[in-house]
């Protein structure tokens, strides 16, 4: 006897899934209780305990463990709420397109972005796609792969910069990011040439907060000197507050190579001559496999990977 293929059962799946128990599940989750739930939705408290018995019985095995009177996500529920979350952030993706083609308009497009990537190349795919593209309105976040990932999961980002993703997303790398130590314009190390790591250790450390990438570097850094991180330093994950606590201290911070190369050309900031022995690991653009880019979107990627395939996911 054969093994069964389990994408067998996934047609009588949509055929029992209703849209309606999907929001159920989402507004359990957002309200806590399922009398809040149903009554969000204009339910009995009944008829939720109903289509969430349905719901149950459609995936094959039960969401929630009951508790006294409440109810608890088991591990199947969580798995299939993050589920869920994606097929919203998918619908609320589709009724944005929607809306911009009645209204015959060009769209939007919502990249988030590590800071890493801001200055050069992402910038210059910016530009590229405004110059083609004069009427679409563009969105920017700037934060930590972590939260831009939440916020592609909810559909509120059609692609993210970033290093971590899920396994329900593809990714496409750039390349290794250096990471440069950067001073203020005065610093002692500034002009000194090559600097020994013993001199660095005169000095106090800006440097991200404990277990960044960035941070992950530098530990290893002074890991490979048989040092430790010195007491008394800094952490912050804004690239800015560094760039301003250098420019008036001897403090010593640590940003990627191309926004310190960037600063340091506008004289922001000095970049000290010394090279860590690692890089970050490698950045990329992220999209959902199971979300249909836009063509704003498909365009972006293009030009941000620098070739000119339409079809680049």
């Amino acid at each position: 006897m054969g093994s069964i293929d389990k994408r067998d059962s996934t047609p009588q799946l949509l055929n029992r899934l209703r849209m309606r128990q999907i929001a159920l599940l989402l507004a359990v989750d957002e309200s806590s209780t399922l009398r809040a739930a149903a009554e969000r939705l204009g339910l009995t408290q009944p008829a939720a305990t109903k289509m969430l018995h349905e719901l149950e019985s459609a995936l094959g095995r039960p969401l929630f463990d009951r508790v006294g009177r409440g109810l608890v996500l088991n591990p199947a529920g969580a798995r299939v709420l993050d589920y869920f979350r994606g097929i919203r952030g998918s619908m609320e993706a589709l009724n944005r397109e929607l809306e911009d083609l009645q209204l015959g308009d060009i769209g939007c497009l919502a990249v988030g972005s590590i800071m890493a990537a801001a200055p050069g190349r992402l910038t210059q795919a910016f530009v590229q796609l405004k110059a083609r593209l004069p009427l679409l309105e563009i969105k920017i976040a700037i934060d930590t792969s972590d939260r831009l990932m939440s916020q592609l999961q909810e559909g509120v980002l059609d692609v993210v910069i970033g290093r971590k993703f899920d396994s329900g997303c593809e990714f496409r790398p750039i390349d290794d990011e250096a990471l440069a130590i950067i001073a203020g314009r005065n610093h002692p190390l500034a002009a000194a040439g090559p600097v020994d790591f013993e001199a660095l250790l005169e000095y106090c450390w800006i440097l991200q907060p404990q277990g960044s990438p960035a941070r992950e570097v530098v530990e290893s850094e002074f890991r490979m000197h048989h040092k430790t991180v010195p007491r008394g330093l800094i952490e912050t994950g804004s690239i800015l507050t560094t760039l301003n606590l250098v420019d008036r201290s001897n403090m010593l911070g640590v940003i990627p190579l191309t926004v310190a190369e960037r600063n340091a050309e506008h004289g922001i900031c000095a970049m000290i001559d010394y090279s860590l022995g690692q890089k970050l690991p490698s950045y990329g653009s992220i999209v959902r496999r199971d979300r249909p880019l836009s063509v704003p979107a498909q365009q972006f990627l293009a030009l941000f990977h620098r070739d000119e395939r339409q079809d680049a996911h």
